[in-house]
């Protein structure tokens, strides 16, 4: 295999080498909250050779229900049949990316991981890399590939879902961090969810500061080292955001920096808020 290959962060280069050698499944992950249908028309207009697109809420989401939070996880089910419609098999190279500082790419990468794919990457910088490198895009549909033979094997002890959150509060081994702004955790905004601020014990690390501003690509493995450990003081870290999908950003960024303890709170701020809303 060529260097890199194993790796959960994977560089154009080393993309274009295993295009040649390994026919990975690629998938565009583009999305915009506010407008569901732009991810796939920008697909439409141009992205990766070979690359299949992948939207959040129909393909990287379960349908909504009242608790699950806003963008719930797909089933075991759900997630074996686009895993297998697209090819893939247990050997199978997966490839992600978005152009949004890994804000949904992530959220993909995390539901191969969880479900039991070993080799699964974020392409590092996104679209933008990739164009910046030189590398050509095509606006034709990928061609349908045999399918696959997926088979789902869902790692549970990474969840932690509401009533084990509210529990263990004040007693867990494990420290919450919330991955959106600053001012959302600080209940100073709030245009999504029914309600403001955080969720009690929770400390803030947004998502965008994993990646270098101006290029979109991911921190150096130190950088992250340090910033998670300042931040846990030895414990494992529960990630949470508005609806479980960027803090998938936080989770892979602890995962690039050695650690592999970390949790997710899929249902995330958008759950909590449910659970309190559903109080009254």
């Amino acid at each position: 295999m060529e260097k890199n290959s194993d790796d959960p962060l994977i560089e154009v280069a080393a993309l274009t080498r295993l295009q040649a050698c390994a026919d990975p499944v690629i998938l565009d992950c583009r999305y915009a909250l506010s407008d569901p249908d732009k991810g796939a028309r920008a697909f439409a207009n141009g992205h990766i050779p070979g690359a299949h697109y992948a939207s959040l809420h129909r393909d990287l989401s379960a349908p909504l229900q009242r608790y699950g939070g806003r963008h719930p996880l797909p089933s075991s089910a759900q997630f074996q049949q686009l895993a297998r419609k697209l090819g893939v098999c247990r050997t199978t190279p997966v490839v992600v990316y978005d152009d949004n500082r890994l804000g949904f790419a992530a959220r993909a990468w995390f539901l191969f991981f969880f479900f039991g794919h070993k080799s699964i990457h974020i392409l590092n910088g996104g679209l933008q890399a990739w164009k910046d490198a030189g590398q050509p895009l095509e606006t034709r549909a990928p061609a349908p590939r045999p399918a696959g033979d997926f088979k789902p094997e869902p790692q549970e002890n990474l969840l932690v879902h509401y009533a084990q959150v509210k529990a263990g509060l004040h007693t867990a081994s494990w420290q919450l961090v919330d991955a959106r702004d600053r001012e959302r955790f600080a209940g100073l905004k709030e245009s999504i969810d029914p309600i403001a601020g955080h969720i009690p014990t929770a400390i803030n690390s947004p998502w965008q500061e994993i990646t270098e501003t101006a290029s979109g690509k991911v921190k150096s493995p130190e950088a992250l080292r340090k910033q998670w450990e300042s931040l846990s003081n030895g414990r494992p870290l529960l990630n949470y955001c508005g609806s479980g999908v960027t803090a998938c950003v936080n989770f892979f960024a602890q995962y690039l920096a050695g650690r592999r303890n970390s949790l997710l709170y899929p249902g995330s701020w958008s759950d909590w808020c449910a659970h309190q809303r559903g109080r009254h």
